[in-house]
């Protein structure tokens, strides 16, 4: 049909497919990007909130635990935010007329919780578990960054799914002893600065993680770290009942307990997997249902 479409029709109908195809793609691509963006993630970004509070003054600066804000991280699912009545122990003491401080005694006051604005927030269909993180050998600082260095709180990951799916995936490299959950320093072993562990006898109700013990000091050469492992560690077994019998009466002494057999470690790779299979955690094949983070 010459006479309706000229011979150029063909060409122009190729090059329209190709551009077309050529925009789906990079319209894909951007997409792609853009929900990876800090604009979406909030990566990075700190938001303003009510009072500068700073953990690099109260973490590095005097020194205060994790775990005395956070009293829940351990035991729940939620960190949770601390009440009014944590910040006034010192601020009813010292700073009591700082006017950067005003919210706090006014909450204190009112009875009305301080607006903070929450930084790390997930997707209400995601069901994260803190407690099972930190008794698992998961540190603060794997998630959150090193909050000790923080003026003031940012989001240091995504926290997006893929996120997760590549901790997941190999945990190993994340795992460190629970004596170094709350180290915002922890590098992991090396050649320089190995660590030794030992794995102590599965005990109910004591956390996996807690079962293994770990020194940076090489044990052999160090009576008293030695000694310290073997005065903390439980009493399960035959031992439990030597202790007992010991308790009801019986004259002979209770025995001692077995010295823990320590292993070096010189790199992280190593040291994870060991924890790993102590610690119990279950491999990505393992994982297979939806509802272990999704409720």
């Amino acid at each position: 049909m010459p006479q309706i479409f000229d011979r150029s029709s063909n060409a122009l109908a190729r090059a329209s497919l190709v551009l077309t195809g050529l925009i789906v793609i990079a319209l894909g691509v951007t997409l792609d990007q853009l929900q990876r963006s800090p604009w979406v993630t909030r990566q990075g970004q700190r938001p303003d909130q009510p009072i500068p509070f700073s953990h690099e003054h109260h973490v590095m600066g005097l020194g205060l635990q994790c775990q005395y804000c956070h009293t829940t991280v351990e035991v729940s699912s939620y960190a949770g935010i601390p009440p009014t009545r944590t910040c006034m122990n010192c601020h009813s003491q010292i700073w009591t007329d700082a006017q950067l401080l005003q919210p706090v005694r006014q909450s204190w006051v009112t009875g009305q919780s301080i607006p903070w604005i929450r930084v790390h927030d997930l997707p209400d269909f995601v069901y994260f578990n803190h407690a099972i993180h930190v008794n698992k050998g998961i540190g603060c600082a794997t998630c959150h960054g090193r909050v000790d260095e923080m003026p003031l709180m940012y989001e240091q990951n995504t926290l997006q799914m893929e996120w997760c799916l590549n901790c997941h995936r190999d945990p190993a490299k994340n795992l460190r002893p629970a004596s170094e959950i709350y180290n915002m320093a922890w590098k992991g072993p090396s050649e320089d600065h190995p660590v030794w562990c030992s794995a102590l006898p599965d005990k109910t109700g004591v956390p996996t993680a807690q079962l293994v013990n770990c020194v940076t000091r090489d044990p052999s050469q160090d009576p008293l770290a030695e000694e310290t492992a073997l005065l903390e560690a439980p009493v399960v077994g035959a031992q439990a009942a030597t202790v007992a019998d010991s308790v009801a009466g019986d004259a002979s002494p209770p025995m001692p307990p077995a010295a823990p057999v320590y292993r070096k470690f010189t790199s992280q790779d190593a040291l994870g997997s060991f924890l790993l299979v102590h610690y119990k955690i279950k491999t990505p094949k393992e994982l297979t249902n939806c509802e272990t983070c999704h409720r």
